[in-house]
């Protein structure tokens, strides 16, 4: 089995700075390449401890700090497939997830431990509950204590050497989380893709967004590959964001919409207390940056960082849309990234072969990066595969250059009098209003048309828009059966930890009663 990749910097590196979590006025820990081996080698053997093996599936739960890091290498370290469980989830859903995944270990900030409240002894796989960072609650384990007696040498797993695979729960936005296994990535694929955005050992790394989310968490990974220094946010705030840019010279990050909308939203006096210049890589994705958020990000950073990439947890990074291109193909996300072969289907199963949105189609990638299976739901797995290519559900076309446009969420498309009609063009045309902070764009029943256009809006602080305002910015933007018909206003969109609107839970108070969501 090949020396593990932070046992390589602990010996080459020793004293770089691996990890800060930086949380101001209330403490930092900085961890060097030799003391986060040491604490990822710890955990490993308190894993190794608790009967913990190759294969063994281990859910950890909890925001950005050095425990979750360290946990990550030491689940991989002894060849265990790591679980990460979104700590927003309510009890009854972290049960679901602990339940499907068959998990056997459970490793929890003490902060979000009640979610884990009896579930040792109702279910029938999970053995222990482990809390780190604060004392464990009734019928749980400390991890300090299991620490102290844990060797802080690399594990020894013997021959039975596991992938260190990472079963990553999709955010569920049409329904229940399906757990999507992975194991590691391949080499020469993820080390072009890497070296395409430029990625040097002297860069740091911002953790926008929580580790339990596949994107900051694979590039948090990729960052560790090249010996860099990782900076923690253990929950986000816009303005600490900036600080933390400009204290550690941020130069790289990975960040989904609704994170960098609220910084660039930020008064202009705030956002001019902090320097962005060392920022190099700036990741966009999770979901689509609509292009109005494009031009107020190029706004506040550096032009040449901006870098938009498509993918998903189940298939990896599949599209790059390169900085230069940023305004020059508005709504793209770019062409096949290396080593990815993408074709599209039409309603038929036939391949599309035009060009331009006349001519869209179900997008399906093939690539050595996927993922291998949808854990103990081989139906989904096979209903999303044809042969080597497999899908998500995303519709797409391509232009004449060869750069992919994602229409949008095939279960989110409107059929509204018989024309198929995509919400994230609505919302990408919506967004460049001034008035409008959010958007989320869905169907509702129609007796006349099956489903009219409906458009959730969320207004900028002070602003001021009525419906037939919203009706009338669309029709200079849009055909008109493409203007939403209604309009509602909320303070803010439910949304995944990743990111994604939840458009069924907007969706539902419409459809109550009906037994078909669509018209």
């Amino acid at each position: 089995m090949p020396e593990d990749i932070l046992t390589v910097y602990a010996g080459t590196q020793p004293d770089k700075l691996a990890v800060v979590d930086d949380r101001g006025d209330a403490g930092i820990v900085r961890l060097t390449y030799a003391e986060l081996e040491a604490m990822s080698n710890r955990t490993g053997n308190a894993l190794l401890a608790l009967g913990v093996r190759p294969g063994t599936k281990v859910i950890w739960c909890g925001p950005n700090s050095p425990y979750v890091v360290a946990v990550m290498g030491g689940s991989r370290k002894v060849g265990a497939t790591a679980v990460p469980l979104n700590y927003r989830m309510t009890a009854e859903e972290a049960r679901y997830v602990v339940n499907h995944s068959d998990a056997e270990i459970a490793y929890v900030d003490a902060e979000y431990a009640h979610l884990f409240d009896g579930l040792v002894d109702d279910l029938e796989q999970l053995r222990a509950v482990v809390v780190y960072g604060g004392p464990a609650r009734d019928g749980m384990l400390s991890f300090a204590e299991l620490v102290t007696a844990a060797s802080d040498q690399p594990p020894d797993v013997g021959e039975a050497t596991g992938t260190g695979a990472t079963m990553i729960y999709t955010s569920g936005t049409t329904g229940k989380p399906k757990g999507a296994v992975r194991n590691r990535a391949d080499a020469a694929t993820a080390g072009a893709l890497l070296n395409l955005f430029g990625y040097r050992p002297d860069d740091v790394y911002l953790t926008s967004g929580p580790l339990y989310h596949s994107g900051p968490s694979a590039f948090m990974g990729a960052s560790m590959l090249f010996g860099q220094t990782i900076v923690l946010q253990r929950k986000f705030d816009p303005e600490d964001w900036l600080r933390l840019v400009e204290k550690y010279k941020v130069s790289s990050s990975f960040s989904a919409p609704a994170l960098v909308r609220m910084v660039c939203a930020l008064p202009e006096d705030v956002k001019a207390r902090y320097d962005r210049s060392s920022m190099r890589i700036m990741l966009a994705n999770a979901a689509p940056w609509s292009f109005a958020l494009k031009q107020a990000y190029l706004a506040d950073f550096p032009p040449d960082s901006l870098w938009e990439i498509y993918g998903s947890t189940e298939l990896g990074v599949d599209c790059v849309l390169e900085p230069k291109d940023q305004l020059r193909k508005p709504g793209s996300c770019g062409k096949p990234a290396p080593g990815i072969e993408i074709v599209l289907f039409d309603e038929d199963g036939n391949e599309v072969t035009g060009t331009g949105p006349e001519h869209p189609g179900e997008l399906y990638v093939r690539s050595t990066g996927v993922f291998d299976e949808y854990y103990k739901q081989r139906d989904s797995y096979d209903a999303s595969s044809r042969g080597d290519f497999h899908t998500v559900g995303d519709i797409a076309y391509r232009d004449e250059e060869g750069y992919y446009y994602i229409c949008d969420r095939k279960s989110d498309m409107i059929i509204s009098a018989g024309m198929n009609i995509y919400p994230a063009e609505i919302e990408a045309a919506l967004e460049q209003h001034p008035a409008i902070y959010d958007v989320a764009v869905f169907g509702i029943p129609s007796e006349e048309w099956g489903e009219s256009v409906h458009a959730t809006v969320v207004l900028a602080p002070g602003a001021s828009l009525t419906p037939d305002e919203i009706r009338d910015f669309g029709k200079q933007h849009l055909a008109s059966y493409k203007v939403p018909r209604s309009v509602d206003y909320l303070d803010e969109l439910p949304r995944t930890g990743s990111g994604k609107i939840l458009k069924r839970q907007l969706r539902a108070p419409y459809w109550a009663g009906r037994s078909t969501q669509v018209g």
